[in-house]
């Protein structure tokens, strides 16, 4: 346990401290992870002891580490204390932004200071939308105003609806713009994970010595037709029926299968299978939600990009803004375990399919940023920021950079949210006719 020491504070600090406290656990900002949760309630209880912990303190007491262990070595203590401070700050300036004072983690420390509400923070050079290009005089006032309307709404309609415990922390996540049109239909929803098709390379006995995985041949199809080109390597290569998945989809399906699963609904409506499996009736008629890579949206490829600014380069590790004809390539996999901070690239996108159902696309260059578009797409917190910047549009997409230590996802940057144009998605371009005579 830690040291005790004296530390200079009021009687009423401590009592602010607990008001925000139970304001933030009640709010779900703290989000799902039951760690980031006892790290908070740890903190909190320090606090109020006016006990100022060690890292290893928290080690052993939150992440059930031995008093052995190396913390030069393990990170996860400051990894979850640099996401408690952002989602703290990402409370107040959502639903907190009215609240006279805050919690805050001053940075290098390991504890929670209770003081005079900061001014919210300027957005950063996001590309904001028209709708939003607005004075920005009071503007944190009728950010929080416009919040706490949206929040009183939903709450009424959803007490109504799905009855569920005030501390629920899916029912802001399920609110929101981009899953209530999903969850308010009647539709089939296909959550679509990317696969990859992989076949096996033989020896000289013909028995199989290796896996192969080649972007051109994504199908037993596609490998039975490179064989019919390339005779010659006809005894080379093998189909051996097997696909397989990135992890980072296991650990975003864990994020997003939950926020599906709402009270009232039908288990049956959902069905998780490859993207590979993914049907143009589908995609016609059905609420589809893709998790995976960039490069293992095989069919919804096309789909997605149409109406994109950006575009996918030769190795699907790097993204092409077509606009600024900037190039972003993910660092992730060029990186040593263990060598230090690295850099990987999300996107999201959503928008209507031909019939008015709904696109959602949580992706990423590798699983860094995988699973930090799944958390981002799923946190009340980071979809209110969203809504205010596409004024809860239709269809946009949005570029982010994933900042990752020892292949954890640490920090999501918004990089650029733009609209899509859906008339490209679906409108197939005109034909090209000879003039009339």
């Amino acid at each position: 346990m830690p040291d005790e020491s004296p530390k200079s504070s009021e009687t009423s600090d401590a009592d602010l401290l607990r008001r925000q406290a139970e304001k933030i656990r009640s709010s779900g900002a703290l989000g799902r992870s039951k760690l980031t949760r006892r790290l908070f309630d740890f903190l909190v209880d320090c606090s109020e002891r006016n006990v100022t912990p060690r890292e290893i303190d928290i080690a052993v007491d939150v992440f059930d580490r031995t008093d052995e262990v190396d913390i030069s070595q393990d990170a996860s203590v400051r990894v979850y204390v640099h996401r408690l401070r952002r989602k703290l700050d990402e409370f107040y300036e959502g639903q907190g932004a009215t609240e006279e004072v805050r919690l805050t983690i001053p940075k290098g420390e390991y504890r929670l200071d209770v003081g005079p509400m900061e001014s919210v923070r300027e957005d950063s050079d996001d590309e904001i939308l028209p709708e939003q290009r607005a004075p920005r005089r009071n503007w944190y006032l009728a950010i929080a105003a416009g919040i706490a309307c949206l929040i009183a709404v939903n709450a009424g309609i959803w007490m109504i609806a799905w009855p569920s415990p005030p501390t629920d922390p899916f029912s802001p996540v399920r609110a929101s713009a981009i899953w209530s049109d999903v969850l308010s239909d009647d539709r089939p929803i296909v959550v679509a994970v990317g696969d990859y098709y992989i076949f096996g390379e033989t020896d000289q006995t013909m028995n199989v010595h290796r896996l192969v995985r080649e972007f051109s041949i994504n199908s037993r199809e596609d490998l039975y037709e490179y064989l019919m080109n390339n005779p010659r390597q006809m005894d080379n290569y093998v189909d051996v029926v097997l696909r397989y998945l990135p992890i980072s989809v296991a650990y975003a399906l864990d994020d997003v299968l939950p926020v599906l699963n709402a009270p009232g609904q039908q288990r049956s409506r959902i069905r998780v299978m490859l993207a590979s499996e993914v049907t143009p009736e589908m995609m016609k008629a059905d609420d589809i939600i893709y998790v995976g890579y960039l490069s293992g949206l095989d069919n919804l490829q096309n789909v997605v990009f149409a109406g994109s600014r950006y575009s996918i380069g030769d190795s699907y590790d790097e993204i092409i803004d077509d606009k600024t004809k900037k190039k972003y390539f993910s660092q992730v996999n060029y990186f040593e375990e263990g060598s230090g901070p690295s850099r990987d690239y999300g996107y999201a996108s959503t928008f209507l399919g031909p019939t008015g159902n709904r696109f959602i696309i949580i992706a990423g260059t590798r699983d860094v940023a995988v699973r930090q578009i799944a958390e981002e797409f799923t946190d009340p917190q980071a979809l209110a920021s969203l809504a205010r910047k596409t004024s809860d549009a239709q269809a946009y997409e949005a570029l982010y950079v994933v900042d990752a230590m020892k292949q954890l996802n640490m920090e999501a940057r918004l990089l650029h949210v733009s609209p899509l144009d859906s008339d490209k998605i679906w409108n197939a371009p005109e034909l090209q006719t000879f003039p009339d005579k």
